[in-house]
Formats: C-alpha cells, sequence, structure tokens
C-alpha cells in the first residue's frame, strides 16, 4: 500500500485526507443514526406513562429533551401541553427544525468529498501525464521507466479518487434515506403526542 502512495505522486495526498475524512464522518454517522440514538420505540410509551400518573415534572421533561432527537420534539410539545392544539404543534415543528440539521450532520462534507475525488483523482491523472511528456522531452524515448513512471501516476490517481468517491456517494445516499426515515417515525410520534394531549379530549367532548 505505501509504494502505491509513493508511487502515486504528491498529488494524492488531497485524495487520502479525503479518504480519512469520508471514513470520520461513516463512522460516527452510522453510531449516531441508529435508531435507538434519534428516535428510541419506548420513548412514548414512557411519555404516555409520566402522563397517565401524572409525573410529568420539569425534572422529567428535562431528561426527555436530553435524551434524543425525538425527546427535544417530544418535549417541546409537553411544554406547551396546557395551550391550544395549534400552539403545541407549532411548538413541535420549530423543534423539529432545529433537530434536522443534528441528523443531517457532515452530510453535506462527506457529498462534497464524494464529488470531488474524482475530480482530485482526474488532476492527478494531469500531473501524471505532464510528468511523463516532460520526462520524454528531455530525456526522448529511449527509457521506457520515464514512461511507465507518469502512467503509473496517472492511473493511480485516478483509481485512488475512484476508490474514495464510490464508496462515500453511497454512503451519503443511504444516509440521506436514513435520516428522512428517521424524520417520519418522529414526526409519527409527534402526532401521536399531540392526540394524546388534546385529540381524545375534544373526541370525549
Amino acid at each position: 500500500m505505501f509504494e502505491l502512495i509513493k508511487a502515486g505522486g504528491w498529488a494524492i495526498w488531497p485524495i487520502i485526507l479525503c479518504s480519512v475524512a469520508a471514513l470520520a464522518i461513516i463512522g460516527e454517522r452510522l453510531w449516531s443514526l441508529q435508531k435507538k440514538y434519534v428516535a428510541p420505540s419506548n420513548l412514548m410509551a414512557q411519555v404516555e406513562q409520566w402522563l397517565e400518573r401524572h409525573e410529568l415534572d420539569a425534572a422529567h421533561i428535562r431528561a426527555l429533551r436530553d435524551s434524543s432527537p425525538l425527546g427535544k420534539v417530544l418535549a417541546a410539545g409537553l411544554v406547551n401541553r396546557e395551550h391550544d392544539r395549534e400552539i403545541i404543534k407549532e411548538a413541535i415543528e420549530n423543534a423539529g427544525r432545529h433537530a434536522v440539521p443534528e441528523l443531517e450532520r457532515y452530510l453535506r462534507t462527506l457529498g462534497s468529498i464524494a464529488a470531488i475525488s474524482p475530480f482530485l483523482g482526474l488532476f492527478g491523472t494531469v500531473v501524471g501525464m505532464i510528468q511523463m511528456f516532460s520526462g520524454i522531452g528531455q530525456h526522448g524515448v529511449g527509457d521506457p521507466s520515464i514512461v511507465a513512471e507518469g502512467i503509473a501516476v496517472a492511473l493511480i490517481n485516478t483509481a485512488a479518487g475512484l476508490a474514495v468517491a464510490i464508496p462515500s456517494l453511497l454512503f451519503y445516499r443511504y444516509f440521506r434515506g436514513r435520516v428522512n426515515d428517521l424524520i417520519i417515525d418522529m414526526e409519527h410520534e409527534a402526532v401521536r403526542l399531540v392526540e394524546i394531549l388534546h385529540g381524545e379530549r375534544e373526541a370525549q367532548g
């Protein structure tokens, strides 16, 4: 591996930096976007239990808010539970808008890495071709090692750029879909909370 990096020349180092950043982002997002950290399945049941037992106080709401992005959304609704339905919905929507950037953290960077890596590889290819023709101009075509070295730089950089771009793009698409699924789950739970706080009460009236 080190020999390939060495053969790729200085132009391969930006690609290596992109690969390190992409791996770090992918690992962090795979961990952070687990459902149990974003929208725990038992959270709504816990809130219902607090409401039924009249145990919902400032300490419980604070713990709920700090637990997860879904917890922040539900806490916003519970803080305003004594207000009208529209005010509760507005508070939940505002909290949701603040939660979404947290879910999308680093995804733009990962998308940018997927976009620029092929161009960095192309840049390395051009550098390799320039190196090859420069060597031919100085020493002629009698030394095949000059041509081979330039072609090696070109091909290694091209391959490295694609090797970084392809998985980065795949994970970017995957995380986008994952975020959308989690947002839908959070919206579903938020609607349930509104119905618990006001829907059943209105139906009984």
